[in-house]
């Protein structure tokens, strides 16, 4: 699973050709919650608060790039690092 962003312990993953609807996964410690990415609803996992706000706000500047990640690893398998939240 190609990592795109690793950012205060948070690694942001997606998988090549994953199912439907487009999302990420973000990782922490031996937790991991599946983001959608139009409304950034966790739809799956276990995140301390935090930690799901800090994600939140890192996919809310990186929208545009979580997507065209998801259709170019779902069409080629490249992708492209984000820059971490600062």
């Amino acid at each position: 699973m190609p990592e795109l962003c690793r950012f205060l312990g948070i690694v942001i993953q997606m998988y090549f050709n994953d199912h439907m609807p487009p999302h990420f996964h973000a990782i922490y410690n031996d937790l991991e919650g599946v983001f959608e990415l139009s409304t950034f609803e966790m739809l799956e996992g276990n995140l301390p608060a935090r930690v799901k706000g800090l994600v939140v706000e890192w996919a809310t500047l990186h929208q545009q790039d979580l997507l065209d990640n998801w259709n170019s690893l779902t069409n080629t398998g490249e992708y492209k690092k984000i820059d971490p939240l600062v």
